[in-house]
């Protein structure tokens, strides 16, 4: 049964489904010894001979690794940073390759979770799928209420467009202002922090704790493990995967 290229290669755990295509783009594949030039290009994963940069690509079924991670601030979202600073790979130290599923930027902290499980990564990052992210932030606003809520369940305008949230509510107040829990569907760059400014309201500390069913529960910071079995079939589940 053929399939196309770019979900082949997530599926045996190359890329995402965007990188692979991105791979293919720039001309890194080749089936059955000829270049790829087509994004739309179907092969049979259990007759074609794939490779990525000469290396053939293993397409047969294989044990997929699934990682939690509490991510603690000073360290990337990356497999690899140009910058040298420390990454959540590098913290993982997984014998397989592993890749984060999205970003939480360098001064946020919480649940990351990283997988070789490309079909899942693409959907788990991919705003049609529906997947929320629930964060807790600890706000710098004395007079946070009820009122800012409503102004991030509307939603706000920023620079590259409206942003809302799918909940907002308020955990406990303080003198500075209190915790907030927000959840949102999609994910683009330091969009928590971006909102709560637009609302009038700066961020002391952001930690991410929960990934569509995955939660972060009682790991410390820089701390990980492997996800059980229930786990990965409530993440595959959430996506439309089977289990």
């Amino acid at each position: 049964m053929k399939e196309r290229l770019h979900k082949v290669l997530a599926h045996a755990g190359v890329a995402s489904r965007r990188a692979a295509e991105r791979m293919i783009v720039d001309r890194r594949v080749r089936v059955n010894g000829t270049l790829v030039l087509e994004l739309g290009t179907q092969v049979d994963p259990a007759a074609d001979r794939i490779e990525v940069d000469g290396r053939p690509v293993a397409c047969r079924e294989a044990k997929l690794h699934y990682v939690a991670l509490n991510k603690p601030t000073g360290v990337v979202s990356t497999a690899h940073d140009p910058q040298g600073r420390p990454t959540v790979v590098e913290l993982v130290r997984a014998s397989q390759r592993l890749y984060p599923v999205g970003r939480l930027d360098i001064d946020s902290e919480g649940l990351v979770l990283l997988t070789d499980d490309g079909e899942l990564t693409f959907r788990l990052t991919h705003a049609r799928f529906g997947i929320e992210k629930e964060y807790h932030v600890h706000v710098a606003c004395p007079q946070f209420g009820e009122q800012h809520l409503e102004l991030l369940r509307r939603g706000v305008v920023l620079e590259d467009g409206p942003a809302q949230a799918a909940h907002a509510d308020l955990v406990h107040t303080n003198a500075r202002g209190g915790v907030v829990r927000i959840v949102l569907i999609e994910g683009r760059q330091r969009q928590v922090r971006r909102m709560l400014a637009a609302v009038g309201c700066a961020v002391e500390r952001l930690q991410r704790v929960r990934l569509g069913p995955l939660r972060l529960g009682d790991l410390q910071p820089g701390e990980h493990r492997a996800l059980r079995p229930r786990e990965v079939s409530a993440l595959r589940t959430a996506v439309s995967l089977p289990g």
